[in-house]
């Protein structure tokens, strides 16, 4: 099988090369190698209709462990094929690589990034933001934050607008942006450090063996690497003298969990805007995206031309969101809410509105401080 690499598919003609992008039709819209085309990969009933036969054939998918399948399937039906050396991973990795050593530009890209929160996406996303620092008293005067960087589209946009409310709020407070390495593939490490240069963000890094600890879980390991990895942050966070530790979750996290609350587990519950550590005295955990939608996170993101990494997961080739073959949860209910919006784009907000104000005497039980209530107790 032949393959090449993305820096001899840079050096052709683009004439003599046609690059088919095998990753989901949304992934792909989030960026790509310039003038591939989305052909997404469904096995053998792949439509191969559009792949033209006269000339080579290159094929990408994110890492480059998919695609080697993909280009022997191609062979079989006759088409010279080859796969690209590591994916569209590699592709951003070089682009960003390219980025930071252009230092005479780089100050002025990262203060276009900085204007376009304040003007261009004003209303999408900084007027939501600073709604809920408001509305659920996110930030107080002294507060010392460690703000989570895992290297994804939301925790680096929370990054700068936690910037920008620092330069121009009314409360005094510190910023740390602690980013933890448990394990990263190198090329997803290069990709946050480089990104972290680009928009500015001066990263607090340390190390964790988490992703060696949940190599072998069958059984919800990424469950099991979140609850680590956020007890790993606090323990960070307060030796630092940090109070408080602030994740990305956004406005559809919280929806999604409203959804896998119910349909999973039987109960109404949610992500919080804030809550007190039960095992960290004196830290508290913050969500200042919370009122932010995600869809305006990636337009946000496009229009900077910023590539972040999707999940910077070791196990990035087995997660559905990747390209890979595993479904969780959470993605199974993005695309039943993005059913629900087609039919009345009221629904993602209604779902939301379902926890925010609840009569509790059209329920017929409900718990308080390890007491269990009853209709029946006021019946």
């Amino acid at each position: 099988m032949k393959s090449i690499t993305i820096e001899e598919l840079e050096k052709m003609d683009p004439v003599c090369r046609y690059v088919i992008d095998i990753r989901p039709e949304e992934h792909f819209a989030g960026g790509t190698f310039p003038g591939a085309v989305n052909v997404p990969d469904r096995g053998p009933d792949t439509d191969l209709s559009m792949i033209p036969k006269d000339r080579p054939v290159f094929v990408m998918c994110h890492t480059g462990k998919n695609s080697p399948d993909f280009v022997r399937l191609l062979e079989e039906k006759g088409f010279d094929a080859a796969d690209i050396e590591g994916g569209y991973r590699a592709y951003v990795k070089r682009q960003l690589q390219r980025a930071v050593a252009r230092t005479d530009e780089l100050k002025e890209r990262t203060a276009r990034i900085e204007r376009s929160l304040i003007k261009t996406y004003r209303k999408k996303l900084w007027s939501r933001f600073t709604k809920a620092v408001r509305d659920y008293q996110l930030i107080q005067e002294g507060d010392k934050i460690a703000v989570c960087i895992s290297g994804g589209k939301d925790s680096m946009l929370l990054a700068k607008l936690m910037q920008e409310i620092q330069r121009h709020g009314k409360a005094k407070f510190d910023l740390v942006f602690l980013c933890m390495n448990p394990g990263y593939n190198p090329d997803n490490w290069a990709i946050i450090e480089n990104n972290a240069k680009i928009l500015d963000i001066p990263l607090t890094v340390f190390q964790s063996e988490i992703f060696d600890a949940v190599a072998k879980i069958d059984r919800n390991p990424c469950y099991l690497c979140a609850r680590m990895r956020r007890g790993y942050l606090y323990s960070r966070a307060k030796a630092l003298g940090c109070n408080k530790i602030a994740l990305g979750h956004h406005y559809d996290d919280v929806i999604e969990t409203i959804l896998m609350g119910m349909l999973y587990a039987g109960k109404i519950e949610t992500m919080m805007p804030k809550l007190h550590s039960q095992h960290f005295e004196g830290m508290e955990l913050i969500r200042p995206l919370y009122l932010i939608r995600e869809e305006d996170i990636k337009t946000w993101r496009d229009h900077n031309d910023l590539h972040f990494i999707q999940c910077a997961c070791r196990f990035t080739e087995n997660c559905a969101s990747c390209g890979g073959e595993k479904t969780s949860k959470r993605d199974v209910m993005k695309k039943l809410i993005a059913g629900f919006q087609k039919e009345d784009e009221s629904i993602p907000q209604n779902i939301f509105n379902s926890v925010t104000d609840i009569n509790l005497y059209n329920v017929i039980g409900y718990h308080k401080n390890g007491e269990h209530y009853s209709f029946l107790d006021d019946y």
